[in-house]
Formats: structure tokens, sequence, C-alpha cells
């Protein structure tokens, strides 16, 4: 398909309210299968519609095992904690330690408007906490706990 602009800080759409999607269109499998694009163009774990500027509730997530693809997705349950670099594509070249749950369970919609439940660990529980945030114009700066730092790739 496409790969599309990711938005960086600055851009008002990350900091808006995003919409519930009602029924599946053409033109949102088109946004789909470009997020999905787009997130492994950048060679991310996730992404969020408002990241290529559609005020959508509509995540991609893949940690390795292929790729999540959750409509209006819920956090229904967490537990324990975990605390680790969190990075993000509209904030490239930083990161930021943030503590999330280690453990969540997440409701949505798949593709095909059917309700699914997802649970994640580790990595997976991150991804779904950080994609889901950006769904209320929330990014992780705000959870730093120590600043956001510059990414040194060691030679």
């Amino acid at each position: 398909m496409a790969i599309r602009k990711i938005r960086e800080v600055g851009d008002e759409v990350l900091e808006k309210q995003c919409k519930k999607v009602d029924k599946m269109t053409i033109r949102t499998k088109i946004l789909i299968q470009d997020m999905l694009d787009t997130m492994y163009d950048a060679m991310g774990v996730g992404l969020a519609a408002p990241q290529v500027g559609i005020l959508k509730q509509i995540v991609t997530i893949d940690v390795g095992e292929g790729p999540i693809v959750l409509i209006n997705p819920e956090i229904i349950e967490s537990d324990g904690t975990q605390t680790g670099e969190e990075g993000c594509l509209s904030l490239p070249g930083k990161y930021g330690i943030v503590t999330r749950p280690s453990h969540v369970k997440v409701r949505a919609l798949n593709e095909e408007m059917e309700e699914v439940i997802w649970e994640g660990e580790g990595l997976l529980a991150r991804a779904f906490c950080h994609e889901i945030d950006h769904l209320s114009g929330q990014m992780y700066m705000r959870l730093a706990e120590d600043g956001i730092h510059d990414n040194v790739e060691e030679v």
C-alpha cells in the first residue's frame, strides 16, 4: 500500500481525542494496511492512527509475533508493574524510563468488526498501553520518570 508520514511531537493531532470507528469501510481497510506498512518501514512495534494524522481509534502492533490490529481498544484489566525504556515513532531518537503494568487485557474490535480480547505481558503489555494512550492524545513523555533522553548508538 503506502508509507504515510509519521507526525512528530508538536503536531496538534497527537494531542486530540480520537473518534470511535462505527463500521469498516474500504478507506479504513486501506488506512490499516498503510499503518502496518508505515510501522514496519519505521521499524516500530506499534503505531496509532493519530500518528499518521487520522483521528480514529485504530492501533497496529507487532512485537515479533505477527501483526495485531485493534479498533476501539480499551484496557479492561491490568496488574503488576514493569519499568523500562520506552520510545515512540513520534519522538524519534529519544527514550524515557516508564512504569507500566506488566500484564494487560484489552477488549477491541478486529478488522471484521468482531469483538476480540487480547492479553499481553512484558513488551506487548507496554505496547498496548502506549498505543492506546495515543488515542486520547497522551504521549509517554508525561510518564517518563527521569525525563527524555537521546538514544546513543554504540559503535
